[in-house]
């Protein structure tokens, strides 16, 4: 088991644009054209930041979004209830070394969440895809801040437009 990072990024290394918007992510494709539904399928816990959180809000239906995981949304503003997700404050690290090592945790989003986790080298996976656009400028997945870290290249998938690189921890 162990503690996962899967999301898309541009070729030029963005997460997002600047306003933290996904539309261009959206005009490319569908969770349908890649291993989504096979990767969540695996997972038990998702951990993601208030801004990934906003995107998931405009849906119609966002307590359906992730239906069979346990949903935890840092941030550090009171947030009214909402169906299917829990919203947490605190240090990213003490939260995740609470979950039973047997757990699968998807960490969804930005590399608020995702960069210190890197740093106390407790990611274990990677699974990027890379999408057909160059931003210019937007939200990076990592930080650029990261000390080094070596990961293992476990393989190379096309979904359509898309190239899904998969790494594990060496």
């Amino acid at each position: 088991m162990g503690i996962f990072f899967y999301g898309c990024i541009t070729l030029d290394g963005y997460l997002a644009d600047k306003r933290h918007g996904l539309d261009w992510l959206h005009q490319c494709g569908t969770t349908e054209d890649t291993g989504y539904e096979e990767f969540y399928s695996r997972m038990d816990i998702t951990v993601m930041g208030r801004r990934t959180f906003r995107e998931i809000e405009r849906l119609e239906h966002p307590g359906e979004v992730y239906p069979t995981t346990q949903n935890y949304v840092f941030t550090h503003r009171d947030h009214p209830p909402q169906e299917g997700f829990h919203f947490v404050s605190g240090d990213v690290i003490e939260f995740v070394k609470r979950f039973d090592s047997t757990k699968n945790i998807w960490i969804v989003g930005g590399n608020t969440i995702l960069a210190p986790l890197l740093e106390e080298n407790m990611v274990d996976h990677l699974i990027v895809q890379i999408a057909p656009v160059l931003l210019g400028d937007g939200i990076p997945l990592f930080t650029q801040k990261e000390a080094l870290r070596r990961f293992r290249l476990d393989g190379v998938r096309q979904y359509g437009p898309f190239a899904e690189l998969s790494y594990s921890r060496a």
